[in-house]
Parts: C-alpha cells; structure tokens; sequence
C-alpha cells in the first residue's frame, strides 16, 4: 500500500496551542485572522468571538509593535471573561520585541523566517562568502534563543511563518525566488529550535501561486523527515482572493495536500469577512479527512516519478486539441445552446456523444470498445479499477482519448493509480479526468472539485477535465468553476487573475470594496495578473508575479506597481484605481472592453 494512493495522515508530533492540541492524533484545526485594528480592543474582541463562534479553532490578530502585541493580551483576558477559550495568535513582521512581548501574552507567536531577523526585502542580489554566510546563521541563532526561553517560560507555541512573497535577500542571493529557499528559510529557524530542545512548533509554506506553495510543502516536508523531525503543518494559499477563485484556488493547493495526508490545521484566506473563511475550511477538512479507512487501492509508481514536482504525463495529441503539450480541455455535460457566457467548454456531451459543435464522437465503455483503426478519433470511458489487461488495450493507439472516472471514495488515490499504471505501461493515450458530483451546494461543489480535480492537475495526470454536476442549478457556472480550477492550477488562463489579500489589521483600505471596484475596472483585461494588497509587509512579494500592482503605502494612499517596480507612491485613494489603469495605458497592456 502506498500514501500517494491511499489516504493517511502523516504523523507528527503535538504541539499544544493555549490547549487546542495540533498534530496527526487531533483533528484537523481550522482557523482564521481578524481585519481590525489591533488597538481597536472592543472590535477585535467582537470580530474573534464571530470566528469561534463560526467553528473557528484558532484566531490570528496582527501586531505591527509592541503595543499591538500587548493589546492581544487584553483582547485575550475580554474573550475569557466572556467565556471563549479560543486560542489567540500573534502575528509578527519586522519587530522581534513585538514577539518577545507577545510570547508572553498570547498563545502562539507566528514569526516569519524571511523578516524576524533580515530586514525587509529590497530585492537586492547580496553577495557572502560561505564564512559570511556562517555568520548570518549565528546571527539568528543569538536572536533565536532568548525569544525561545521566553515561549518556553510560558508555554506559548510558535509558528514559523514563511511566505514566497517576504523572502530575505539573503535567501534570496543564494536560493533564488524558489521552493527551495523557502524550505531553506525555515530550515535555517527550525535547526535553532530543536537545538534548544523547543518542540511546540508548527510550521507553514504559503504562496499567491498554488504550484510553488505546493512545492514548498512537499520539500519541507522531505526535509524535516531527512533530519528526523516532524513538526505539524499549517497549510493555506495567501493571497487567494474573492469569491469563488478564492474558494477554488484554497481548495486546489490545501486539497492536493491534504490528499496526501499532509496538513494538521488550515486557513482558507479570501478578500471577505475572517467568519465568512471558517466554514469553507471546514468543508474542505470533512470532505478529504472524511475519506480515511476508504477501501484499499492497489498501485505501483511508474519508475521515474518525481513526488516533489510532478512533470506532466507524457501523451500523444488527439485532434490536435487534447494531450501532448495542449492546455487540458474543459468537457461539459450539456448542449451548446446551455452556455450563454464568455467561457465555453471545448467539448459538449449529450445523448451519449461528445461534440465540439462541429464533428460528433460517440463515447464507448471499455468493456464495449473495439479498435477502429480507420476512425477519426475514439472517446472510451474507463473506470480507476480497471486491470492491466484492459488497460494494455490501448497501448500504441493514437486516435483513442481516454474518459477516466474514479472507482472509490478517494477519487483522487484511485484515478492516480490508475494513471500511474498506464505510464508503467507505455499507455499514452490522452486521458480526460470524469468526476460527478451530486452537490446543489455552491461552495461544497467547488471545494470537492478543486481538490480532486487540482490535485490531478497538479501531478500531472489530466490532458483535460470533465466536472459534472447534474443537480446544480447553472451549468454555465459548473463550465467557469472548471475553468478557474486549470487556472488555479496555472495550467490555462481564462480570466484576469487578481490577486488580493484576505487582508488584516495592517490593511491601509477597505478591501473587499476595493477588490470589486479593481475588478470592476480591469476584469476584461485576461492577459494580466493584477495584486491587490492591503499593505507592503507582503504585498510587493507576494504579488511579484503579478503584472500590476495596487499595494496599501499609508492610510488611504495606494503605491502603483510594475511588476516589482514601484512606479506611483502615496496616490490618494480615490485617484488610485483611475491611475492604475493609466499606468496599463502607459505600458501598452491596455485593450477596451
């Protein structure tokens, strides 16, 4: 029996968070961050006792100084005397003595590895002689140890923190933007710890982009089991965004994880309301913890694959639209005249037949497929639990496409198997992902297909998919979510990416109002990735990639980015979003809509 197929969490040890216990023998923990002001005693009170109220295990409450930090205290003692008990995190950028003061007031410090002890990324390539690079590292380890005596001294857990968009310099002149220098980032923290024999740690990965904070886990991960550690993970995707993207892009990176049994307490971070992030969460824990003791899948992986990251499977071109280098192609469950929106699938199924609009292709069982040779193109529906021998088949059969459909609860462990076992042997038939839902539920439909179909995706193993929700009221909405699941996936770009922060109380603006008025404005232009962050402690990194940038400077002043160039600073609010789009103008990105 292997993990890749068969659901099993991974084992860890616990760690005790203000008597919420975290690790592989507990529950999956979900949590959130409140938006208010830290020093806004009575509104962060209010805002943490509607988290825990909504189910949340965990609240998190920024602490830019000092003060802030002390304040979390305070907020703290008003939740007991209220009679809530949820733990309370601070979250610490720039300012160890906010850490150390937080340590003794609350019950969790995060501390972020790329800004505890460097200073704030510049993007500046630095340059250390490997003596100079010891010194760097003694240089954390002397910061290190006496916050540690003090969470230590009282019993206060520690989270290291590290985000793709906030690596050092330092990391960065030696790592580059990369998984690797976050894993190194967090390594470098993590040695100090257990040196001092200081094991309530929790550890988290996050990026804006899925594929990277996936890639992030799965090799720090290797690398603590390569040093014999195993502290528990929180996983989520920063900077996911509003509505269903971020509900969608959340579900495809903590779904794949989670399918592989990684993951001790998540955070779904969307642009709205902390309560709003609990329940969405909360699926998402059911609906792949709910799998455990599923029926044994039986596999082998094909030699070669690389667990870290997954290449695509190898595949021949069909129609010269599906498999080899071709985006995944969306199939949809409906008639052409159905789809009224902008997003069109690219095959259509009705009356037992796929069509393009153009040619029909009759869809055939395995157990009923005879090879036509002479056939333009043959569309075989096969099941996960099919054998060796059907599967060999269709070996060396280049005008086949492959309808795959899961053969057990865990859809994704059985569909990989069985992909697997059509690399192994020499089966290089596209494949087409099939997966049905029952769901009526909005966000229960969109978290269980980005799990499944993201984490198929993003192991290489779909030359396109097929999500089916027969009970749905919208199929034109069951077409979009496909499409924004291969954008999550950054496998085909349908739509302005904007990525938005689920912002904090170090926002400079109201963000959710902010997010749809950007959108409002730029939504047409789907050649770009548009940031929009609530403050630079993130914001420049996190948003790197993106093309254009709307970052929180000062209270109600925005600075404009090019990439990662800062071009306008301290634009008034009701001016930025005006000159955001004159900026695109200026670059030649602009197309009317």
């Amino acid at each position: 029996m292997n993990n890749i197929f068969n659901y099993r969490r991974r084992a860890t040890v616990d760690v005790n968070v203000g008597g919420v216990m975290l690790g592989s023998s507990h529950e999956v923990r979900v949590q959130s961050m409140t938006n208010t002001n830290t020093d806004d005693i009575e509104a962060s009170v209010a805002q943490s006792q509607r988290i825990a109220d909504a189910g949340g295990d965990i609240v998190r409450l920024t602490a830019q100084g000092v003060k802030e930090a002390e304040n979390i205290g305070r907020i703290r003692t008003v939740l007991r005397e209220h009679g809530c008990d949820v733990p309370l995190v601070a979250d610490i950028h720039f300012n160890p003595k906010a850490a150390f003061a937080a340590a003794a007031v609350t019950d969790k410090v995060r501390i972020n590895p790329g800004n505890f002890v460097d200073p704030a990324r510049q993007f500046k390539s630095l340059s250390y002689t490997d003596e100079e690079y010891q010194a760097e590292l003694q240089r954390i380890h002397d910061a290190l140890v006496p916050f540690i005596d003090i969470c230590r001294e009282h019993h206060t857990a520690v989270r290291l923190g590290v985000n793709h968009g906030s690596l050092s310099d330092r990391i960065m002149s030696r790592y580059g933007n990369t998984a690797a220098g976050m894993v190194e980032s967090v390594m470098e923290f993590l040695r100090v710890f257990v040196e001092q024999k200081f094991f309530d740690v929790v550890i988290s990965m996050k990026a804006s982009n899925v594929v990277v904070m996936v890639e992030a886990v799965r090799r720090v991960v290797a690398a603590m089991d390569a040093e014999d550690m195993h502290f528990p993970l929180h996983l989520g995707v920063t900077e996911a965004g509003f509505g269903e993207d971020g509900r969608i892009k959340s579900a495809v990176g903590i779904g794949c994880l989670m399918s592989e049994g990684l993951g001790d307490t998540i955070r779904v971070s969307l642009s709205e309301d902390p309560e709003v992030e609990v329940p969405v969460a909360q699926k998402l824990v059911q609906y792949i913890t709910g799998r455990a003791g599923h029926d044994v899948i039986e596999g082998e992986v094909y030699e070669g694959y690389d667990a870290l990251t997954p290449q695509r499977r190898r595949s021949l071109t069909v129609l010269d639209k599906i498999g080899g280098r071709k985006v995944p192609v969306v199939v949809a469950s409906c008639a052409p005249e159905d789809i009224a929106g902008k997003l069109k699938p690219d095959y259509y199924f009705a009356d037992g037949a796929l069509t393009d609009g153009t040619k029909t292709y009759p869809l055939v069982s395995l157990a009923d497929f005879v090879h036509d040779a002479a056939a333009s193109v043959q569309f075989v529906q096969v099941a996960a639990d099919a054998s060796k021998e059907q599967l060999q088949m269709l070996k060396g059969l280049e005008n086949v496409v492959v309808i795959a459909t899961a053969a057990n609860m865990n859809v994704t462990g059985s569909l990989q198997a069985m992909l697997h076992t059509m690399v192994s042997l020499g089966v290089d038939c596209p494949v087409v992902v099939r997966v049905n839902y029952a769901d009526t539920d909005t966000e229960w439909l969109q978290v269980k297909a980005g799990a499944d179909l993201g984490t198929l995706l993003l192991n290489g193993f779909a030359d396109g998919i097929w999500l089916e929700a027969p009970h749905y009221d919208s199929q034109q909405k069951v077409v979009e979510y496909a499409f924004a699941i291969l954008q999550a996936a950054r496998l085909r770009t349908s739509k302005t990416e904007f990525i938005s922060c689920p912002s904090c109380g170090r926002t400079m603006f109201d963000l959710q109002t902010t997010v749809q008025q950007v959108k409002a404005a730029t939504s047409h232009l789907t050649h770009l990735k548009i940031g929009v962050m609530g403050c630079v402690v993130n914001g420049p990194g996190e948003m790197a990639d993106a093309d254009y940038g709307y970052v929180g400077a000062a209270r109600h002043s925005i600075s404009l980015y090019k990439g990662k160039e800062c071009i306008e600073r301290n634009v008034p609010e009701t001016e930025a979003i005006p000159r955001l789009v004159a900026l695109i103008k200026a670059n030649g990105d602009w197309v009317e809509p």
